[in-house]
């Protein structure tokens, strides 16, 4: 079967008809273990909550922030690592034009997105950067005033109270099936 050209935009379509929080289905996106902030091979992705009464478009929003709950369980460490938090977090790669993506990484990681103008060019710009810094043309400051910002993602505090409650779920699934995970693929 062949895939539809505009597959991305028709996906971005069916999650804003779907509310924060996918009607209560949470996507793991541990497909093939994970490996960041934990390093465990054997834990697996899925559904959790699945009824009946659930449908394409929740499960497809439930894979958006299932990613974005991931980011934000490695978020953490991060900041723990420097010693700060970011004030703000540049989104880059494919996902980086979908603005329904860009927000809800807002929402679940609670801080500005900025999606960066030409997502998909980000690694050619990046070793540019490099090599700049590299031969001494610039320096890691001054490139960061030239990075060019498309639009901003402001957190929506309404959904605050909801993507905490299910951050804290997210890491109870892992936490509570890890000796199950471990026992079905060791």
């Amino acid at each position: 079967e062949m895939i539809r050209e505009d597959v991305y935009q028709v996906f971005d379509r069916m999650v804003e008809q779907v509310p924060a929080g996918s009607n209560g289905v949470i996507f793991t996106p541990w497909l093939n273990g994970e490996r960041t902030p934990v390093d465990d091979h054997k834990t697996r992705g899925g559904f959790f909550n699945l009824s009946l009464h659930h449908n394409r478009p929740d499960l497809i929003r439930a894979v958006f922030e299932g990613v974005a709950l991931n980011s934000r369980w490695l978020l953490r460490y991060v900041e723990k690592f420097i010693g700060r938090p970011f004030p703000a977090i540049n989104m880059i790669g494919g996902g980086a034009n979908s603005d329904i993506w860009c927000q809800i990484h807002a929402d679940a990681l609670n801080r500005p997105i900025r999606q960066v103008q030409d997502p998909l060019k980000a690694n050619t710009r990046g070793a540019a950067i490099l090599a700049g810094f590299a031969l001494g043309a610039t320096t890691f400051k001054e490139a960061a005033k030239r990075i060019e910002i498309q639009q901003e993602f402001t957190p929506n505090s309404a959904n605050r109270e909801l993507y905490n409650r299910l951050f804290d779920t997210f890491l109870a699934i892992y936490k509570q099936n890890q000796e199950i995970y471990a026992w079905l693929n060791g």
